[in-house]
């Protein structure tokens, strides 16, 4: 699974994209953005969590028995 930073095509707002995950997507996308503080959706097979979230989500998910690589800048 990735983690990515993403900016374009968003109005120069930041978003932490979390792609490759398997299972109920709803589920994580609400732990991650409790987790976070911040707000975000499900869209298609990503989840998308509002802000730079990188490090925050990467550690949620490697602790939830996740591997994880952080990609994009």
């Amino acid at each position: 699974m990735r983690v990515f930073r993403e900016k374009a095509g968003r109005g120069g707002k930041v978003v932490t994209i979390v792609r490759g995950l398997d299972g109920d997507l709803a589920a994580v996308a609400s732990d991650l953005k409790r987790h976070c503080g911040a707000g975000g959706s499900v869209k298609g097979d990503a989840v998308e969590i509002q802000g730079d979230h990188r490090e925050k989500v990467a550690a949620r998910l490697r602790a939830s028995g996740h591997t994880v690589k952080l990609a994009g800048g």
